[in-house]
């Protein structure tokens, strides 16, 4: 158990949590939202610094991550806790096991054995996922201080609910992110996340200042953020304020943890998703967890040449050299090498 950082004390033993944007006010004796960060005796304490609740060797692609070092492996990683509480969520027996039952389970770790799993496994990145890295972040942030130092690189796949302190903390040490924007509605992430879309379309735009590589998840839910409009105003957000060029992965829901009656998303609904996505002007969006789909692949925006093949195995290069289609020669948003 590690002393915490980002908090600042309050009256008495009273604690708050400056991690993520719900900002916490912890008395002692208890804990924060995430279920992982502690306050004892008026000192705020993460419970998950040395606790890894799952650990894979992953294609980055799986991320996912599709313009970020493709073909390569990641060695990804994650704890128990999380700040928000989804009711589709795909995790949720590492994200809400502290939230439910108080249970804080992993197996013993520390950065530096992380780093070193990491290069003798050929990783070419550390990615910090599975549940929420934010809840982590002392782990996530003294892990990849050292990965860094060993040539390694560093990606996030987070909810975007931190706070700006968390952000600028993590500034030089992450280079490439996958951030869930779940629906474009306030209702949405109060009733189905207990949070708040404001905080996550703010984090947004500041991850797109801090130089990271950035790619946008939506999981289309059939009847709770599927409507045309709200993938629309979605859509035009990340065009407008992100980029046309940042990736959108459109994915289809399968029915889970308290949405377990809920059918699977229609392949016609994401289809239609990947069509409002280019004709709001972004040049690449994804369809994910439909194994097969054309439209996992890669295209050229300018010639329509097929550059990067994900319709069998994760990644099979067909027409792409030194980051540029290799018919028209277009330069293709992303870091290849």
């Amino acid at each position: 158990m590690n002393e915490a950082r980002l908090w600042k004390r309050q009256k008495g033993d009273t604690v708050q949590c400056r991690l993520c944007s719900h900002y916490c006010v912890i008395p002692a004796g208890e804990r924060g939202r995430c279920g992982v960060r502690e306050n004892q005796a008026g000192a705020l304490m993460t419970l998950v610094y040395d606790r890894v609740a799952a650990i894979n060797l992953d294609p980055v692609e799986k991320k996912p991550l599709y313009h970020f070092m493709p073909g390569s492996a990641t060695l990804s990683l994650g704890t128990n806790g999380c700040n928000l509480n989804c009711s589709f969520c795909q995790n949720s027996d590492l994200s809400q096991t502290p939230r439910q039952f108080g249970r804080v389970e992993g197996q013993a770790v520390s950065p530096q054995r992380l780093v070193d799993a990491a290069l003798a496994r050929g990783a070419a990145s550390v990615s910090y996922t599975y549940s929420e890295p934010t809840v982590f972040f002392e782990l996530m942030a003294d892990t990849a201080s050292l990965a860094h130092e060993q040539g390694l690189r560093n990606i996030m796949v987070s909810n975007g609910f931190m706070s700006r302190e968390c952000l600028d903390e993590l500034a030089g040490l992450i280079d490439a992110a996958n951030i869930d924007l779940k629906a474009f509605s306030e209702a949405f992430y109060k009733e189905q996340c207990g949070g708040a879309l404001k905080p996550v379309l703010e984090n947004l735009k500041t991850i797109r200042s801090l130089g990271w590589w950035l790619e946008v998840t939506t999981l289309v839910i059939p009847g709770l953020n599927d409507s045309e409009p709200e993938l629309r105003d979605l859509a035009r957000f990340i065009h407008d304020e992100l980029g046309s060029e940042t990736p959108w992965h459109v994915s289809r829901f399968h029915p889970t943890f308290r949405l377990s009656d809920c059918a699977s998303t229609p392949t016609s609904t994401l289809e239609r998703a990947w069509e409002i996505g280019r004709d709001a002007g972004l040049s690449f969006v994804y369809v994910g967890n439909v194994p097969g789909a054309q439209a996992n692949s890669t295209f050229c925006p300018d010639c329509g040449s097929m550059l990067l093949d994900r319709q069998g195995c994760w990644f099979r290069s067909t027409s792409m050299s030194d980051g540029r289609c290799g018919e028209c020669g277009r330069e293709i948003a992303g870091e290849w090498s």
